[in-house]
């Protein structure tokens, strides 16, 4: 029996004046996963995760954490990074943990223990007495995870984790998180980052304005694809052309995006030439890699959106 969801959503509308930032949001998070939200910004990632973490509260729908709505008594089971740091430049990183230990009621001698454990595991038990205002964005990135996971929390809700940080500060981060999950955590995060996704992702789902259009695993998500994928900057392509190509032998999936084609492909070498046959001088460029999430995302986005447009 599948295990019951640490998160349901059910038709999720939110909402500020005039601009409608969930449009039906449907979505389930399976317990001990790392579950990534994925999508532009602005298609309402924020807004769920503001709803997940009790800051606010849905308008039209149903939300439900463990069985019950969420509330702000869940802030002892849930750490949370938002987009916008939040930390006091004037503390250290000592001092700054030891409060928020005291917030969440740890006992003193643990909460010591515990914010030098994380210090070092985010590589700043040397700056442990520095003021946060001397720290580098990496480094103050760094210690908002460690105070979001002070607690050893059940689900760790997090906005962009690792936007501007460099490589090795990015794979610090997810030694950290990958740990929390085996010690049984949910980790819920938003990117738009479709690598790093597809690297660290158990499950994904696909954002597209307030809606879910896709969810899965990395490899169902990227079911359908082909083994390699063509990016081709074409020129005014017809639906009549797009269909064609469609019809062909080893070709999956085709999505546009305004003058961007991708093609999913298992022949990407006889496929290019039978394109500029098609097309001639309207494609101006072709390139080639293997099918990757990002690949995926476009497929199903872009399929949605040409949809909409001619319904």
């Amino acid at each position: 029996m599948a295990a019951t969801p640490v998160l349901r959503a059910r038709e999720i509308v939110h909402r500020y004046r005039d601009r409608v930032a969930l449009d039906g949001f449907t979505l389930e998070v399976p317990p001990g996963t790392i579950f990534g939200l994925l999508g532009p910004n602005g298609s309402g990632k924020s807004t769920f995760l503001s709803l997940v973490a009790a800051q606010e509260q849905p308008q039209a729908g149903d939300l439900n954490c463990w069985g019950e709505p969420p509330r702000r008594a869940f802030r002892r089971r849930i750490g949370v990074v938002f987009q916008e740091g939040s930390l006091d430049p004037l503390m250290t990183p000592a001092e700054l943990l030891q409060l928020f230990a005291r917030l969440y009621g740890l006992p003193r001698a643990l909460a010591r223990s515990r914010a030098r454990a994380l210090l070092e595991r985010v590589g700043l038990a040397e700056r442990a007495g520095d003021r946060i205002a001397t720290l580098s964005g990496g480094m103050r990135r760094r210690l908002e995870l460690a105070r979001a996971l002070l607690h050893d929390p059940e689900l760790l809700v997090l906005d962009e984790p690792t936007t501007g940080i460099d490589a090795e500060e990015r794979e610090a981060i997810w030694e950290l998180l990958a740990a929390a999950r085996e010690r049984g955590a949910t980790v819920l995060f938003a990117t738009n980052d479709l690598v790093e996704a597809d690297r660290v992702c158990d499950r994904a789902a696909f954002i597209r304005a307030g809606r879910v259009v896709a969810v899965g695993t990395p490899e169902e998500l990227k079911r359908g694809l082909r083994a390699e994928t063509v990016a081709v900057t074409w020129e005014c392509p017809r639906e009549e052309e797009l269909a064609q190509v469609e019809s062909w032998d080893s070709v999956g999936e085709v999505a546009r995006e305004e003058d961007t084609v991708l093609i999913s492909t298992d022949d990407a070498r006889t496929l290019i030439p039978r394109l500029f046959e098609l097309a001639g001088r309207r494609i101006s460029a072709v390139s080639i890699h293997p099918t990757t999430l990002a690949d995926a995302y476009f497929a199903h986005v872009g399929r949605r959106a040409h949809a909409e447009a001619r319904a």
